[in-house]
């Protein structure tokens, strides 16, 4: 075989079984795209900290109600429907230094970094290792989960946006896509580790887990940020000629469909995240797994959700209909959350572990099909509304959830170990199992809000893949 029939064979090897493989180019190289991607990195691993490690080992090692801790994780989604605003601050930043999303990232990680160096002495407070009542502990960690969340939305948007800057027109989607595939990594690989170092579980080790996130944070998201932006201060200058925020959302939510998926989005949003809080602490207590083992379902929800956003790309490159595969997402669900139910009276882990990664093929799958129909009703120049709009439903959506599912996993444990709900009943994973038939529920309700909207789509009016697929998704 000659030099050149191997330079093409694997050059289209490359293509073909490495999808992200061509994103860089020659404005931006593969080093310092990758270099850029770090700050994803950062913030999958305080997503697993937040929703992973942390809300089980207070519900479960600390006993408090999962009622409080579901309110302290959902307060970072708080600044999840600003990310819009954010965005749209960021694009018109007036500077004299002629930095556009340098500010934002900074402050962003700045605001993260902070969280983290609070919350090793809440731990402890709330624990008995330190001085004072443990109210003190619960007020700082919630600071703390706020200022985490804020930095997590603020570094992210601005983050996207700088990698959308600096890659020519043509690659961006690829750009995007390997920043989100990083986003994944980072969960992944960090529920991993952790699940790791907290096998053989001390308060100690929780804390200097902590301390070294906040660290690392700091470290990933300096180098990803170094050099990356140039200066231009003729970008950064006041223009008075923009039209106001809410002209162009009017425009937008007048739209036909818009309501009806909006109303999809937040449904699926709810019915995938109610159990936010509550799976971890459910194999812990109900199942009796260790800290390492529950830790490491939030692994194979990253894998299942990486495995949803991949099928969804072939899909939708096919030509499926976008309301289609988010149904097919949902009914993915129903089968995800009936394995969970049946976890409990089985007594076997298994079928939480394939539970979970269901849970996030469905999510994936979900999230990709709404979002590329929410694009679809974007117009010339409004892509970023329509991303921001989906968002801010699913965020919104999504905190809600996991609060009222929390209250409501409290409410019904307590009247079943209080016998009110008859001797079948009398056990903790009663409340647990409410939740999660609540959630295939509000699936059910999801596919109904999707079914007109895939009847009402005509023949060969299919999405076109050049729109949105796995390339174009953000976070």
């Amino acid at each position: 075989m000659t030099t050149s029939r191997v330079h093409g064979f694997w050059n289209n090897a490359g293509r073909r079984f490495l999808p992200f493989a061509d994103a860089a180019t020659t404005e931006l190289p593969l080093g310092q795209l990758l270099r850029l991607s770090l700050f994803q990195v950062s913030v999958g691993m305080a997503a697993v900290l937040l929703t992973g490690t942390l809300n089980r080992v207070m519900i479960v090692e600390l006993n408090m109600p999962a009622s409080l801790v579901a309110v302290m994780v959902s307060l970072p989604l708080l600044f999840a429907p600003l990310r819009a605003l954010i965005g749209f601050k960021s694009d018109n930043h007036v500077s004299l230094l002629g930095w556009k999303r340098v500010p934002y990232i900074w402050f962003g990680t700045l605001f993260q970094f902070g969280g983290f160096a609070i919350l090793p002495f809440a731990l402890l407070v709330m624990t008995g290792g330190g001085h004072g009542p443990a109210i003190f502990g619960q007020i700082g960690a919630a600071i703390a989960f706020l200022l985490i969340g804020a930095g997590m939305h603020t570094t992210q948007t601005a983050g996207l946006a700088l990698a959308t800057d600096l890659a020519p027109e043509h690659a961006r989607p690829r750009v995007v896509a390997l920043l989100y595939v990083m986003l994944l990594v980072g969960t992944a690989a960090s529920a991993i580790i952790i699940s790791q170092i907290l096998a053989d579980f001390t308060a100690t080790k929780l804390v200097q887990v902590v301390q070294g996130a906040g660290a690392l944070t700091m470290i990933l998201n300096v180098i990803a940020l170094w050099k990356q932006e140039p200066r231009n201060a003729a970008t950064t200058a006041a223009r008075p000629d923009r039209a106001p925020f809410s002209a162009v959302w009017a425009s937008f939510i007048a739209q036909p469909k818009t309501m009806r998926l909006l109303v999809a989005v937040g449904l699926g949003a709810a019915a995938f995240s109610m159990q936010d809080v509550l799976l971890e602490p459910y194999g812990g207590q109900i199942l009796h797994m260790s800290v390492g083992a529950t830790t490491s379902l939030t692994a194979l929800w990253a894998i299942g959700m990486l495995a949803g956003f991949a099928i969804a790309a072939r899909e939708l490159a096919a030509g499926a209909d976008a309301h289609r595969l988010a149904g097919y997402g949902a009914v993915a669900g129903i089968a995800a959350f009936a394995l969970v139910i049946f976890a409990a009276p089985s007594e076997q882990a298994g079928f939480l572990y394939l539970g979970a990664s269901l849970i996030g093929l469905g999510a994936g799958l979900f999230s990709v099909g709404t979002l590329t129909a929410a694009m679809a009703l974007s117009r010339e120049g409004n892509n970023g509304l329509a991303l921001g709009a989906w968002g801010a439903v699913q965020a919104t959506s999504a905190g809600l959830a996991i609060a009222i599912g929390a209250f409501a996993r409290d409410a019904i444990s307590s009247a079943a170990i209080a016998n009110d709900l008859g001797p079948t009943l009398a056990g903790p994973a009663t409340g647990y199992g409410f939740v999660y038939c609540s959630e295939i529920t509000l699936l059910f309700a999801t596919i109904v809000a999707l079914g007109p909207l895939v009847r009402g789509r005509a023949a060969g009016q299919a999405i076109s893949p050049s729109r949105f697929g796995l390339s174009e998704f953000p976070t």
